[in-house]
């Protein structure tokens, strides 16, 4: 928690933005990314299609997550064994 409250100091302090600002711009981040993760994992799942996942997050973080799915996948194969 200590963190927290440094972070939103510090952001508060050199942003020159009201905390109420600054904490509204936080929510506002953090909700966006979880939307984003839940979108790439509903996709890699398979639960919906490549080009509607391109269209709610956009083409760079579908590559990305598929590029970080395959790594692991690759990993995985690796330390099995097989």
């Amino acid at each position: 928690m200590t963190n927290i409250l440094t972070y939103l100091e510090t952001l508060v302090r050199e942003t020159r933005k009201p905390e109420a600002e600054v904490m509204t711009l936080a929510f506002k981040t953090g909700l966006r990314q979880l939307w984003r993760e839940h979108i790439l994992g509903r996709y890699l799942r398979g639960e919906i299609a490549r080009d509607k996942a391109i269209e709610a997050v956009g083409i760079d973080l579908v590559e990305l997550a598929e590029r970080q799915h395959n790594a692991m996948m690759e990993d995985l194969v690796w330390a099995l064994g097989e």
